[in-house]
């Protein structure tokens, strides 16, 4: 004859599953996020209190004074969705010799344009917006490996894009 404690393990694990399930089903679904070809910045000039619109190509550079803004990738979600419009970027400063120094290099994030800002004296550059999605079509292909001149790709992983709404982990000394 089953004992008690047999005969519930059933109706609990039941209970787990649907409990699983029930949670699985009510998980938000993950909004897709849009490749853009174009970031869009606002640059304020702080002695002259000037704010000019920069619109860069991806990979290209654009100059505000004394600064240099080379986007490396832009994203948006659709205008059904909640807003995210993240960018990596690089800006350089030209300094007085000629040389340039990196003054910033990271995400920023439109909604939250004081989280990871550009911190320069003179000069403010923030992200306002992505412009133009890519297309299948514009996407690089690699060369086929019969091509002509075609070298084989290295098979390396993609680096995971930096997502604000997943926490970071830290590394601590030791």
């Amino acid at each position: 004859m089953p004992s008690a404690i047999n005969r519930g393990w059933p109706a609990a694990g039941g209970l787990a599953a649907g409990a699983f399930a029930l949670l699985v089903s009510a998980a938000p679904a993950a909004a897709q996020r849009i490749e853009n070809t174009v970031a869009v910045f606002a640059a304020l000039d702080k002695v002259t209190a000037k704010i000019s619109r920069l619109e860069v190509p991806l990979n290209q550079t654009a100059t505000f004074g004394a600064l240099k803004v080379t986007p490396r990738a832009c994203y948006s979600r659709a205008p059904t969705e909640p807003p995210k419009t993240t960018t990596f970027v690089e800006v350089e400063e030209t300094q007085l010799d000629g040389k340039e120094k990196r003054i910033f290099s990271g995400w920023m994030f439109a909604d939250s344009p004081g989280l990871n800002a550009v911190e320069h004296p003179v000069f403010d550059v923030w992200l306002t917006d992505c412009a133009q999605p890519r297309t299948a079509a514009q996407r690089p292909q690699p060369a086929a490996p019969g091509t002509p001149g075609a070298r084989p790709l290295p098979q390396q992983p993609e680096p995971e894009p930096f997502d604000p709404d997943q926490p970071r982990r830290r590394r601590v000394p030791r």
